[in-house]
């Protein structure tokens, strides 16, 4: 389809356009951010795509998971990216990888890539995965969300902003305490994908040692600088 991206080319040019054929960008979570977050990049035509989740959906997932439906309850998150993917843009590849990211297999998985996505929904896996995209030089745009707020950085090796936002034996997001709807992932989800163009294109102002706080309730985006 040669009109695709052309959409696209009054903010990126050609030449940026045709240069994400060749970038890759893992996502860690396919559930409410890694969902939405994993078509919009499918959908700008990142060439390589991974997605990594060991979780399957449940009834739960409906309200708010873009990659969820009444068909797949019960089916990998992972695997329905890849099928999801498929359907919007056949030309990029995305490898589904059905497993959770642990010290054991996070410095195998995070190699090779331009962009890491953190898409997950706890605390102890965002430190192991910041811990070895540091390791392996990758940046990481980590995402989250609670009810009617969310956060976005973006984490350059050497950064360690994790440390700052967190405990290390803190485990469950305050999701768990004030819901999650729908448009909270959707909307951080476009945030975090904002921030992976930037880098692989060199374009724009980064989140990099700030942290974009985002409250729908009284609609107030403020950003705290961490230098």
């Amino acid at each position: 389809m040669k009109n695709r991206y052309i959409k696209n080319e009054n903010m990126l040019t050609r030449e940026q356009n045709l240069s994400l054929r060749n970038k890759r960008v893992l996502v860690v979570g396919c559930g409410g951010l890694g969902g939405h977050i994993v078509d919009q990049l499918a959908r700008l035509g990142i060439g390589h795509i991974t997605a990594v989740d060991g979780d399957v959906f449940d009834e739960t997932n409906l309200n708010r998971q873009l990659l969820s439906n009444v068909d797949n309850v019960g089916k990998s998150k992972a695997l329905a990216a890849k099928e999801h993917v498929v359907r919007v843009n056949p030309d990029i590849y995305l490898e589904p990888l059905s497993v959770y990211v642990h010290e054991a297999n996070a410095e195998e998985i995070t190699k090779g890539y331009d962009v890491i996505c953190d898409a997950l929904d706890n605390v102890s896996s965002r430190f192991i995965l910041q811990k070895f995209a540091e390791r392996n030089g990758v940046p990481m745009v980590y995402g989250a969300i609670a009810g009617w707020y969310g956060q976005v950085a973006t984490i350059f090796p050497g950064d360690k902003l994790l440390e700052r936002l967190y405990r290390r034996d803190q485990d469950k997001g305050v999701e768990q305490n004030v819901g999650n709807p729908s448009f909270t992932p959707a909307l951080v989800a476009s945030i975090q994908v904002a921030e992976v163009l930037k880098i692989l294109t060199g374009k724009g102002t980064l989140l990099r040692n700030r942290l974009l706080v985002v409250n729908t309730f009284e609609q107030e985006f403020e950003v705290l600088d961490f230098i």
